[in-house]
């Protein structure tokens, strides 16, 4: 006879962090997206951020959004089994630059360097968002690299990686070429959009992971080696 998860065990807890992971990225979303709406920002020929600047009517929602998606990624991270800790590791630390980004936010613009002149605040909102991205993008990658992840989840990370990898390199000489503009706000909304598609599919491909193992019978031992209690992705 199969025994039930007990309250507490890991297979639960990683299960309500993946499902709690989903809720905040959608929400986190949501709240971004209403944010450059509805807010009067330049449109594609401006960047993302502009949305939280201070004074802006919609600078609370913003902010709002970028902190759930921050801890959508901390929940991503520890719905992750232990043989993705490297992917944990990243996305932990893309989670940490994403709070940072939301907390310090930047000037009318968000100038940076090499065609405008930035502050230090500009220059610390922007460096904590690229490495968001980045943290977020290598996570992809490891997961695909890692052979023990397999089914779903790593098919899903291949295909964002290979989608998202391209347009970074884009986005950076874009920057470094050409600055501001509606080349680089365009690629910079495609590849949020597929970071946040991505950390949605993980989180939801993890939950369903950990619900569907079927659980060990009752008294059966454990294979050296192996953890029965965290199921094939």
């Amino acid at each position: 006879m199969a025994e039930p998860d007990r309250p507490g065990s890991p297979i639960t807890l990683r299960t309500a962090a993946a499902a709690a992971a989903a809720g905040c990225t959608l929400a986190g979303a949501g709240a971004v997206t209403t944010a450059v709406l509805a807010g009067p920002g330049p449109g594609f020929g401006g960047y993302v951020s502009e949305a939280g600047i201070a004074g802006s009517g919609h600078a609370p929602t913003y902010r709002i959004g970028v902190f759930a998606l921050a801890a959508g990624l901390l929940l991503l991270a520890v719905a992750l089994p232990p043989r993705l800790r490297a992917a944990a590791v990243l996305l932990g630390a893309g989670s940490a630059s994403t709070a940072l980004s939301g907390a310090v936010t930047c000037s009318a613009g968000c100038p940076l360097p090499p065609f405008e002149r930035a502050t230090v605040a500009d220059l610390v909102h922007g460096g904590a968002s690229i490495a968001a991205t980045a943290a977020v993008v290598l996570a992809m990658v490891a997961v695909t690299l890692c052979r023990a992840a397999g089914g779903r989840l790593r098919q899903l990370s291949a295909v964002a990686a290979a989608l998202a990898l391209p347009l970074c390199a884009a986005i950076g000489l874009a920057m470094l070429l050409v600055g501001r503009s509606t080349l680089v706000g365009v690629l910079e909304r495609v590849v949020l959009a597929i970071a946040v598609l991505w950390g949605l599919a993980a989180a939801i491909a993890v939950g369903l992971a950990y619900h569907a193992e079927p659980t060990r019978a009752a008294g059966s031992p454990p294979s050296r080696g192996a953890d029965h209690r965290l199921p094939p992705l």
